[in-house]
C-alpha cells in the first residue's frame, strides 16, 4: 500500500515547485514537462502537446472496456504575488492565484496512487489542461482530437474553495457554475475643450449613464426567477484633464445559466446602448461574445461523486451545495461531450479569496483531493 504521509509530502513539494514557476495559459511548457515526467515515472502512457501545452496520461488495468477521465488545470494568472513564502512566484507579474498548482499536484498524486495500488478495471485518462482562466484550453484540447485519440465515457474535476474547511466537499446536480459572456460597447461622439462642452458631443456623460442603465437588465428586464449578473469592469476614454473625450469603451461580462437568458441579456444590452447613445447624440457599437458555457453536472454522477467522497472524508463533511455559483469554469466544455461532475473541496476558512495576490493553495487539501480522485475511479471502474 502507498505510504500516504510520504505521498502528501511529495505532493507538497510538487505543488510548491509549480507555485514558484507559474505560467500563463498556453505558455505552460515547464509545467507540462514537469507533469509528463512525473506521469512517465509512475509508468503511465503519456501524450504531450495536446491542444498546445496539454498533457494526457493513460493508465490501464484489467480487461474493462470503459474509460473515465480526471481533469486538472495548469495555468496561472497575470497577478503579482504579495506572499512571502519561500516558494513564492519567481515570475514577475504572474502567480498561481487560483490554486491550479494544487489541482495539478493532487491529480499527479492520484495518478501515482492508482498506478501503485490499482483497484480498478478499465482505463483512466488524466487530463492536464492549459488555459482554463480565459476559457480556451478545453476547446483547444477537444479541437486537437481529444475525444477521438483518448476516448472516455465520463469525466470528473474539482476546484479548491476558500472559506470551506479543508476536508469538506460540496457539489450539486444540474447547474453549478454559470456561463460567461463578454461585452464591449464603444461610444463615439465629438470631443473638445473641457471649458466648451456645447461645442461637441462628448461621450463621458453618456458612458456614465449607460453604466447605470445596464444594471436595469437584471433588475427590470429579466425574470426574478432567473439568476444573472451584468458587471461593467472597465470604462476607458480618450479624454484628459482639460479635454472632453470623443471615444469611450465600456467593457464587462455577463453571467447566466440558460442560453435563453444569455440571448435576452445581449438583446436588451443592444437596445439600452442604442437608446442611451441616441439620447446623448452619440453613436454606440456593441460587441458581444460567449466565452464560457454553463457547467451542468449529471445528477447520477453527482450521487456517485458524493458516495466516493464519503469513503475518504467524514460523511458529514460531504454536502450538496445550496445554490449554483456565478463564476465560470472551462471544464463545462467537456460536459458538452460526455456526462460528468465538478466539485469543490475546502481550501480553509482563513484562505484568501481566489484571484487575490495573497492567495495560496492549502497543502493540507492535497491528500484528500488525491484520495477522492482515486475513489471515484474505483467506484466507477469497479473490479469484477
Amino acid at each position: 500500500m502507498t505510504d500516504l504521509k510520504a505521498l502528501s509530502d511529495e505532493m507538497t513539494a510538487w505543488r510548491r515547485d509549480l507555485h514558484a514557476h507559474p505560467e500563463f495559459g498556453f505558455e505552460e511548457t515547464r509545467t507540462a514537462a514537469f507533469v509528463a515526467d512525473k506521469l512517465r515515472s509512475f509508468g503511465l502512457e503519456v501524450a504531450e502537446g495536446i491542444g498546445g501545452t496539454g498533457v494526457v496520461g493513460t493508465l490501464k488495468r484489467g480487461t474493462g472496456n470503459r474509460a473515465v477521465a480526471l481533469r486538472a488545470d495548469m495555468d496561472a494568472l497575470r497577478i503579482t504575488e504579495r506572499g512571502r513564502a519561500d516558494y513564492r512566484s519567481q515570475v514577475p507579474g504572474t502567480m498561481h492565484a487560483c490554486g491550479h498548482d494544487g489541482h495539478t499536484a493532487m491529480l499527479l498524486g492520484a495518478a501515482k496512487l492508482l498506478a501503485e495500488e490499482g483497484g480498478f478495471d478499465g482505463t483512466v485518462r488524466f487530463l492536464f489542461q492549459p488555459a482554463e482562466e480565459w476559457g480556451k484550453g478545453a476547446l483547444a484540447m477537444l479541437d486537437d482530437g481529444l475525444m477521438q485519440r483518448f476516448p472516455f465515457d465520463e469525466i470528473y474535476g474539482l476546484h479548491n474553495m476558500p472559506g470551506l474547511p479543508v476536508g469538506h466537499f460540496e457539489t450539486r446536480p444540474g447547474p453549478i457554475m454559470s456561463a460567461e459572456d463578454n461585452f464591449e460597447i464603444v461610444l463615439t461622439g465629438l470631443g473638445g475643450h473641457a471649458a466648451r462642452p456645447q461645442s461637441g458631443n462628448e461621450v463621458l456623460v453618456a458612458a456614465c449613464a449607460l453604466v447605470t442603465n445596464l444594471q436595469t437588465i437584471v433588475s427590470r428586464r429579466l425574470s426574478p426567477a432567473d439568476i444573472a449578473v451584468v458587471s461593467v469592469t472597465e470604462l476607458i476614454t480618450d479624454g484628459t484633464r482639460n479635454a472632453l473625450p470623443g471615444l469611450a469603451r465600456i467593457l464587462g461580462d455577463a453571467r447566466s445559466f440558460r442560453p435563453e437568458v444569455s440571448a435576452e441579456i445581449e438583446r436588451q444590452m443592444r437596445v439600452i446602448a442604442g437608446g442611451t447613445a441616441m439620447a446623448h447624440n452619440v453613436t454606440a457599437e456593441t460587441r458581444y461574445t460567449r466565452e464560457f458555457v454553463p457547467l451542468i453536472n449529471d445528477a447520477t454522477l453527482v450521487e456517485e461523486a458524493m458516495a466516493a467522497a464519503r469513503t475518504v472524508l467524514q460523511a458529514d463533511n460531504v454536502k450538496v451545495a445550496a445554490e449554483p455559483m456565478t463564476a465560470s469554469e472551462d471544464f463545462a466544455r467537456f460536459l458538452e461531450h460526455v456526462p460528468g461532475c465538478f466539485v469543490f473541496m475546502g481550501n480553509g476558512e482563513s484562505s484568501a479569496p481566489l484571484h487575490n495576490p495573497d492567495f495560496d493553495f492549502n497543502d493540507a487539501g492535497l491528500l484528500p483531493g488525491a484520495r477522492y480522485h482515486a475513489a471515484i475511479i474505483r467506484r466507477r471502474l469497479p473490479l469484477a
